[in-house]
C-alpha cells in the first residue's frame, strides 16, 4: 500500500486538519480488514473504485461519503484494489461546512449526494489526478463553508483545551457555561458529549505514546495519561480500538493514523 498526506490551503485550515491518499494497486490483491479507531474527528472519503470498500455490515460504502464522530471502533473491508482520498476534518467541521447538527452523523455515514445538491462526485470521477481531486475537494469545501455562519468560538475553545488535557470544570468556568449548556453546544457542533470527547482525546494521547515508545512500558503510559490503573486503560483501549494494547502493536499496520490494516 502507498500512503500520502497533504496539508490544506490556508482558507481551509480552520476546517481541515489534512488530506490523505491511500492506495493498493497490487496484482495479487487479497481482502484487507481495517479497524477504524475513535479519534474525535469527522471525515470524508472518496473511493476511486466505488465498490471496493464494505462496512461492518457488509454493505457497499458510497463513492463519496461523509462520516461523523465514532464512539467506539468499527471495521471496513477492502475487497478489491482501491485508491481512496480522505479528509480529516477539525472537530466542528460538520456544522461549520455542511450545516448539519453533528449528532445526526455520530456513528453514521452518508453519501454527499444525500446531503448536498452537487456534482462533485462526478467531477472527482472524471479525473485520475490525486492533486486535481484534492483541488476539487478544497474548492467544494470552501464554497460550502462560505455559505454558513455557524462558527461557535466557545466550542472551538473547549475542544482545543480538552485536547491539551484541561479539565471540564476549568473550561466551564473559563467560558462561564453550565455543564448542561456546554453539553448542548457539543451535541450540536461536535456530536458527542464533552466528557466522551475528553475520554477519546485521552485515549488518543495514550495511543500516540504507544506509537512513539513501541510499548516499552504500559504502566508509564497508563499513569502519564491519568488512567486509574492498567485495567482502566485496557478497557478504554478496547472500547475505542477494538483490541488490547499488545494485540494492537502486534497486528495493526497503521499507515493512516487511526485507520490501521489488521493482520488476520
Amino acid at each position: 500500500m502507498n500512503y500520502q498526506q497533504i496539508l490544506p490551503t490556508e482558507p481551509l485550515r480552520k476546517y481541515v486538519r489534512y488530506f490523505w491518499i491511500l492506495e493498493d494497486d497490487s496484482l495479487g490483491f487479497s481482502q484487507k480488514t481495517f479497524k477504524i479507531i475513535s479519534d474525535g474527528l469527522p471525515g470524508l472519503i472518496f473511493q476511486e473504485n466505488e465498490k471496493a470498500f464494505h462496512d461492518k455490515d457488509n454493505q457497499e460504502l458510497p463513492q463519496l461519503f461523509l462520516y461523523g464522530q465514532t464512539t467506539r471502533y468499527t471495521e471496513h473491508r477492502a475487497i478489491k484494489n482501491f485508491r481512496n482520498i480522505g479528509v480529516y476534518f477539525e472537530p466542528t467541521a460538520l456544522k461549520s461546512i455542511f450545516g448539519v447538527d453533528s449528532n445526526e452523523l455520530t456513528n453514521q455515514h452518508i453519501s454527499i449526494n444525500e446531503l448536498v445538491n452537487t456534482n462533485i462526485t462526478d467531477q472527482l470521477s472524471d479525473t485520475t489526478s490525486s492533486n486535481q481531486r484534492i483541488e476539487l475537494l478544497s474548492s467544494f469545501l470552501i464554497h460550502l463553508a462560505k455559505q454558513r455562519n455557524t462558527e461557535n468560538e466557545k466550542v472551538n475553545f473547549a475542544t482545543v483545551q480538552l485536547q491539551k488535557g484541561v479539565s471540564l470544570p476549568t473550561i466551564q468556568n473559563e467560558l462561564n457555561l453550565s455543564e448542561r449548556s456546554l453539553e448542548r453546544h457539543f451535541k450540536q457542533h461536535i456530536g458527542i458529549s464533552p466528557k466522551l470527547y475528553a475520554r477519546i482525546n485521552r485515549f488518543q494521547s495514550a495511543l500516540e505514546s504507544m506509537r512513539q515508545t513501541r510499548f516499552n512500558s504500559l504502566t508509564d503510559i497508563t499513569y502519564q495519561n491519568d488512567y486509574f490503573d492498567q485495567s482502566h486503560f485496557i478497557r478504554e483501549f478496547h472500547e475505542f480500538a477494538g483490541t488490547n494494547p499488545k494485540h494492537f502493536i502486534r497486528n495493526a499496520n497503521e499507515q493512516v493514523a487511526n485507520f490501521p490494516e489488521w493482520k488476520i
